[in-house]
């Protein structure tokens, strides 16, 4: 089963729905997929005509086109997750996730089921090269998979959610119970024998992304508070770090009182002020982010409601 979340992608469902059967048929005509293999669209409560467009997919296609409407729209991850546990409640020995617009390569698909007939349990759709990005979204991408490295997060560099997840794999997923879903980081930590497949990634066949720098900073944001605590770690070593500053102030004040050379330090009480107030504002966001996300989880509401099923 392929699993394709939707927001808003009604001008690229026909294409994309067209050249993702032709895949499976040429599949199956190899015998490499069963013959009840389909394509299940979420669509994350969008604000088009995608669910429209789906339903006439699925009146058209029948059973080789299912879809999901979330009631609401709940994110990329939340919406991937649907598809997939859909997917598991559906008896599937494995499923693909991939985007709408076909920026991940369809052809990819082959060898990531030869590998997972090899015996890799999930299989990773990774870029080979990024020379489509700007150099800003290249570099600020490298440096958030450092970053979460770094972090003690496992991330696959240049891996976005174009992934296989055998049978296997979809129970283990179907056990983490957080809401605040990052399945990039989630689907490394579940230790399951792996492999990589690299592919081109191509351009958007219509509409716009759906993911700009704010929802992307966002997005890295959720990655990072929820794989690590030691952004919370810095914060103390940040506040040791004033302190020993300031005891360094203080006595340079002292001995400058009695060599007789003390003059209005209004410059160096500033900066002082401006840095220990910069300090405490980004210690509050840093720990008020956890909070959050934890005030969030203890609520318990469920990740997303189903509206309807095709």
């Amino acid at each position: 089963m392929l699993v394709v979340p939707c927001y808003n992608e009604e001008e690229v469902l026909e294409s994309t729905a067209s050249v993702l059967l032709e895949k499976i048929q040429i599949l199956q005509d190899r015998h490499q997929v069963d013959k009840s293999s389909c394509i299940v669209f979420v669509d994350d409560g969008s604000s088009d005509k995608t669910w429209e467009n789906i339903s006439l997919l699925h009146d058209r296609y029948s059973s080789k086109i299912h879809g999901i409407k979330l009631a609401h729209n709940k994110g990329h991850q939340n919406a991937l997750f649907a598809g997939l546990m859909y997917a598991l409640d559906a008896g599937v020995d494995a499923c693909i996730s991939l985007d709408a617009d076909l920026q991940d390569d369809p052809n990819a698909i082959d060898e990531m089921i030869e590998r997972y007939t090899e015996g890799d349990e999930i299989v990773y759709g990774v870029r080979d090269n990024r020379e489509r990005d700007t150099f800003f979204k290249r570099t600020s991408a490298h440096a958030f998979y450092s970053l979460m490295k770094k972090l003690g997060a496992e991330t696959v560099p240049d891996h976005a959610d174009y992934r296989l997840l055998s049978r296997t794999t979809l129970i283990a997923l179907s056990q983490y119970g957080e809401s605040n879903l990052f399945l990039r980081g989630i689907v490394p930590s579940l230790g399951f024998k792996t492999s990589k497949v690299y592919y081109t990634r191509g351009v958007r066949i219509a509409g716009e992304s759906k993911y700009p720098l704010r929802k992307m900073i966002a997005f890295a944001i959720d990655g990072i508070t929820s794989f690590s605590t030691k952004p919370l770690s810095l914060i103390s070593a940040t506040g040791i770090l004033s302190v020993v500053v300031s005891v360094i102030m203080l006595i340079y004040t002292v001995l400058s009182v009695f060599w007789g050379s003390a003059v209005a330090g209004w410059g160096s009480i500033m900066s002082s002020l401006w840095f220990l107030g910069g300090c405490i504002l980004l210690a509050i966001g840093v720990v008020g982010e956890y909070v959050g996300k934890i005030y969030i989880e203890v609520k318990d509401r469920p990740r997303y409601i189903v509206e309807a099923t095709l």
